[in-house]
């Protein structure tokens, strides 16, 4: 009895040293394997891309930087995809005899030919065909432009805007200079001047008082 529990403890006992050696060597093939990303054509980084270990499964995404930083073993393949790059790998060389490798990695931007897309301001046929019925051919720019600055939309756009300081004391101060200057005699009328008349009646025939359309 005490033979089998001498065999069994020394049993154990080998295997626990197997065990820790192979971790030990586990261990010692481990790799911080580290790098940044960038493009090819302009070496700018290459931003959340991801890179995978394809031996394990394992691995990380590149930060704002297109730096990345994660734990793998000599001789794995790692992998590399970002949008708008193709996907590409790099072999961990089997030779390393430091525990931190590191690399700088180019992306190929990848060219995405997409079909033509028209955009139409009218989600049917039939909506096109009202809105084409419908239309005003001579209502062009130039037309709106025209009646926007007529003077009766010019007149209703002042009416509609408040009179600040500067223009109340400009009026005041031109009703006093007005009054100093009329004093001792009768006030101005410009109904009973002959050349405001002369003006109104040169003004009307050149048709400055037309509406505007």
């Amino acid at each position: 009895m005490k033979l089998i529990i001498s065999i069994i403890s020394v049993l154990l006992f080998t295997t626990n040293v197997f065990s820790q050696d192979e971790d030990e060597k586990e261990e010692m093939n481990l790799v911080q394997f580290s790098g940044v990303l960038v493009t090819s054509d302009s070496l700018d980084q290459v931003s959340y891309a991801s890179v995978i270990d394809k031996t394990t499964g394992k691995g990380t995404m590149s930060d704002y930087y297109g730096y990345f930083s994660f734990v793998t073993r000599p001789g794995d393949t790692i992998l590399f995809n970002a949008f708008g790059f193709k996907p590409n790998s790099y072999i961990v060389p089997d030779t390393l005899t430091e525990i931190r490798y590191s690399i700088i990695h180019l992306m190929v931007p990848d060219t995405m030919d997409l079909p033509q897309v028209d955009v139409y301001p009218w989600p049917s046929k039939e909506d096109f065909a009202r809105a084409f019925v419908e239309m005003e051919p001579y209502d062009d720019a130039l037309r709106r432009a025209q009646r926007q600055l007529s003077g009766e939309s010019l007149a209703f756009a002042a009416a509609k805007v408040p009179t600040d300081g500067g223009l109340s004391y400009n009026w005041q101060l031109q009703q006093q200079q007005t009054r100093l200057y009329t004093q001792g005699q009768t006030p101005v009328n410009n109904l009973l001047n002959p050349a405001a008349w002369g003006q109104f009646i040169d003004s009307w025939r050149n048709g400055d008082f037309q509406r505007q359309k």
